[in-house]
């Protein structure tokens, strides 16, 4: 039986994970890599490689890097490449039927839930931010509607109390790799068998927009910290700190733990120390937080922001609050 000839789509560390896996296949050769292009990042907005590029030039694999598939000239060049199968994991673009309709035995993603639920760009961190228990990745075949394609395998995994979206993004590419290895094999051999997915169960997971990137302390403290732990690492829970006669301070705050504990305050209050620990009050219990990061700075841990940005304050310390409060 000949290789098959694959080409793999696919931008962050998650997809890199995959591309691993997929390249080191004996039963494959992939031909190209497409990825997004180079973006400005850090301090210096130097342009900076996407994880999966940053492979692919290691493996010696060509890398494509077409801002989308609107010119039929990145159109044909993909034709030309002859893939038997595309392998798509968190590329980052909407691919046009066009471009669905090139490979032979079909196009194929890696997809961060267990399908139908959350469908769209956020699954991972949506699952964590809303408390989930359980998630999961699914290998389906791409269709024209967004992650709507038939199933050929998922594989369920726990949320544990203290994963955040980056430690479970680690631990659904890693499965998400070995599933789809085992998925190309099933293909290769022509025993690939799909199931449509039920559309009554179907659910959004919509990208995170600027403005839920704040932490709404008007909720109960668990809720608090499913959100702070769903945008961790990136893009990051944040709040701005307000005191009595000084700047107000930009702040990432890291997952902490939510406490029992009833406070008078209102919600977004930083009412003191608790252990080592910022005791900030919620709508329901209170927060801990143990480390944040002032805009501009490192992070640090709490006992250290205490004895630098709050000395001379009377307790309570000020309130945290939204962007635009």
């Amino acid at each position: 039986m000949s290789k098959l000839r694959i080409v793999f789509m696919g931008t962050p560390d998650f997809a890199a994970v995959i591309l691993k896996a997929v390249a080191a296949w004996e039963g494959g050769e992939v031909v190209a890599v497409y990825t997004q292009p180079d973006r400005p990042a850090g301090r210096g907005k130097k342009l900076r490689a996407s994880a999966a590029k940053e492979l692919a030039l290691e493996l010696g694999l060509p890398v494509h890097q077409p801002r989308n598939f609107r010119d039929d000239a990145d159109v044909q060049t993909l034709a030309d490449l002859r893939p038997d199968v595309l392998v798509v994991a968190a590329y980052g673009l909407i691919l046009p039927q066009r471009v669905l309709d090139i490979p032979v035995m079909g196009p194929y993603n890696v997809h961060g839930s267990l399908l139908p639920q959350y469908r769209g760009a956020a699954p991972i961190q949506r699952a964590v931010m809303n408390g989930d228990a359980i998630s999961g990745v699914t290998i389906m075949k791409m269709e024209a509607g967004l992650d709507s394609g038939p199933i050929l395998l998922q594989q369920a995994v726990s949320i544990e109390p203290d994963d955040t979206a980056g430690t479970l993004f680690d631990t659904l590419a890693e499965h998400g790799a070995k599933l789809m290895v085992g998925a190309l094999g099933m293909i290769a051999e022509g025993r690939a068998a799909f199931v449509p997915q039920n559309e009554a169960l179907a659910t959004h997971a919509a990208k995170i927009a600027a403005d839920e990137e704040y932490v709404d302390w008007s909720m109960d403290a668990k809720s608090v910290h499913n959100i702070i732990r769903g945008l961790t690492p990136a893009p990051g829970a944040k709040s701005v700190l307000h005191m009595e006669g000084r700047d107000p301070v930009m702040l990432r705050i890291e997952p902490g733990e939510p406490v029992e504990k009833a406070t008078d305050a209102a919600p977004g209050t930083l009412v003191g120390m608790d252990g080592d620990a910022l005791l900030v009050a919620c709508g329901s219990g209170a927060y801990r937080i143990t480390h944040l990061r002032p805009a501009g700075k490192s992070t640090m841990s709490a006992t250290d922001f205490r004895n630098g940005r709050l000395r001379g304050l009377p307790e309570p310390w000020g309130r945290l609050l939204g962007k635009n409060a």
